[in-house]
């Protein structure tokens, strides 16, 4: 085990950085910063660390599409076909009061919120009408767990400038954000509170002692009295879960496009691929269900045969009469499993653990960190 003597710390170094803290959370994303705000707001004086691999948040957090959404119909009448009708509705419940909770926290101007609503595209008649079929009984479960009517309804296509659809349904509730600000006043006000960052640093492996937790890190030694893991994709680099699996997602934006005709956040094929506009330009990801096997990774990296796919339904079906150019590509890493509640539970005497967005992170992020810190707390 490496100590921090190895490092050569001062005493100063040493007792203002690496004290034995009373929480350490790892991961610095969505979950992990609310898990420490949420901490925080129960515990003032607590001494609260925040480690991250990255020099930015390494998984999704602010590589993502921004849709502040939680199911569209296709993709939550999927899941209803993989998991309880109970485990479903509370997992959408789950991600509608994580968005309200993450606005309530940021604050819309904050993170550029816009309610511009959602929009399910159809290429098959059979799912189109099979959806249709289902509304009024998506719309009971919605009101029963919101309060509010109407959420999903059938939507003119002739409204829209894409070629190819066979159909359209609308969720009036969705909207979509600016993830890199988001994320940038997440971590200012955590900072604001006092709980302390440190970026660019792996966490090897951590054991449970008789008072706490010993981390070894790529910095040395770091000790708490307890510990959250909220790395979602990358939770098995430290734990072996079954119910966890990494899944990249690949993303490209378009340069500026003269008079873009559409608003909005969209989902097609069950949500595995989805566009939005941001300003004039489309961001569009998804497509993993072309190559699970190698987007079954926590290795980011670009996949050129599903960026191909995503540029030829830009050019065949979002965009079928504009001239418009690629200005760059990424990936980002989900976490997910068959299915797609999160996991928040205890692996220790001190350990819980936080993971499985179920590429819901936005929605879901902020009130799985409030349930982590309540739970470790306990």
């Amino acid at each position: 085990m490496i100590s921090n003597k190895d490092f050569n710390y001062s005493f100063w170094e040493k007792n203002t950085f690496f004290p034995v803290f009373d929480l350490i959370i790892i991961g610095a994303g969505i979950v992990g910063i609310n898990t420490a705000i949420s901490f925080q707001k129960k515990n003032k004086k607590a001494k609260i660390l925040v480690v991250e691999r990255g020099i930015l948040p390494d998984g999704a957090s602010t590589k993502n599409a921004g849709f502040a959404c939680f199911g569209s119909a296709g993709e939550i009448l999927s899941d209803l076909s993989n998991a309880s009708e109970n485990t479903v509705l509370e997992t959408i419940h789950m991600r509608w009061k994580g968005l309200h909770l993450l606005r309530k926290l940021v604050g819309d101007k904050n993170m550029k919120y816009e309610a511009l609503g959602g929009y399910e595209l159809f290429m098959n008649h059979e799912k189109y009408n099979f959806c249709l079929d289902k509304l009024t009984y998506l719309n009971k479960q919605f009101k029963s767990l919101s309060g509010l009517k109407n959420c999903y309804s059938k939507y003119n296509t002739n409204k829209l400038p894409f070629a190819n659809i066979m159909g359209c349904i609308q969720n009036r509730y969705e909207g979509q954000i600016d993830s890199g600000l988001m994320m940038q006043n997440l971590n200012l006000i955590a900072r604001k509170k006092g709980i302390q960052f440190l970026y660019n640093v792996t966490i090897q492996d951590y054991k449970e002692t008789s008072v706490g937790i010993e981390l070894n890190s790529t910095i040395g030694l770091l000790k708490s009295n307890k510990l959250v893991i909220a790395t979602n994709g990358f939770a098995n680099q430290l734990l072996h879960l079954k119910e966890v699996k990494p899944a990249r997602a690949q993303v490209l934006i378009t340069k500026p496009i003269h008079q873009l005709n559409f608003k909005g956040s969209f989902h097609v094929d069950e949500g595995y691929f989805y566009f939005r506009n941001v300003e004039n330009r489309v961001l569009f990801g998804g497509g993993r269900n072309l190559d699970f096997k190698n987007e079954t990774t926590d290795q980011q990296g670009i996949n050129p045969r599903i960026q191909n796919y995503l540029q030829k339904l830009l050019k065949e079906t979002i965009l079928p009469k504009t001239d418009f150019k690629i200005d760059y590509q990424w990936s980002g890493i989900m976490g997910i499993g068959t299915e797609k509640k999160p996991i928040i539970k205890k692996v220790g005497n001190h350990t819980i653990i936080a993971v499985r967005m179920g590429g819901m992170g936005i929605a879901i992020g902020a009130l799985v960190g409030k349930e982590a810190a309540e739970l470790i707390q306990n």
